[in-house]
């Protein structure tokens, strides 16, 4: 039986197209840590579109540390990937030569570890108020009953203050 393709291939029938037709392209997704070292050099440098020795030359100078596998293969993660993008930028697009990556990149790392100074110096400046202001509401509930009045260029404790409708305090009973 000849096919309608005009060769001796026979024409699937209906059942089996639908069967082609009918299978599910599966993906799987898998999510990992950034900071993870996942990919060799050669994929790594694939992704960064360089070469892998460019990387090697990267690390040499430190701009760069991948992990190690046990056996000391060099293993990448993403976020190397992209600070190798980040530096293949900033020589490319910015004229910056290698020194200069440096500098940016030891420059940007200070101010992040300021950033996070700041932020726990706010912590202990509102901790440090939060603890000033209940030491201050202390001592003014203190103050409130040793206040004294001051009558006539003397000051009197409140115990001994005369009311106008009553005698001295001190000694009543």
């Amino acid at each position: 039986m000849r096919g309608e393709r005009g060769d001796s291939t026979p024409t699937p029938e209906p059942a089996q197209r639908r069967r082609r037709s009918d299978r599910v392209t599966t993906v799987t997704r898998v999510e990992l840590e950034t900071d993870r070292g996942v990919f060799m050099i050669s994929v790594a440098a694939q992704l960064a579109k360089m070469h892998p020795q460019t990387l090697r030359m990267y690390e040499a100078r430190g701009l760069i540390e991948p992990k190690r596998s046990p056996k000391g293969t060099r293993l990448y993660s993403q976020e190397d990937v992209e600070l190798l993008r980040r530096i293949q930028g900033m020589t490319a697009e910015l004229g910056l030569n290698l020194a200069g990556v440096e500098r940016v990149l030891s420059l940007e790392q200070e101010i992040e570890s300021m950033h996070t100074r700041i932020e726990e110096m706010e912590v202990e400046a509102l901790q440090a108020q939060v603890r000033l202001a209940e030491e201050l509401e202390e001592v003014r509930r203190s103050f409130r009953a040793e206040l004294v009045p001051y009558r006539g260029g003397e000051l009197v404790r409140a115990s001994d203050v005369q009311s106008p409708f009553r005698g001295p305090t001190r000694g009543r009973q």
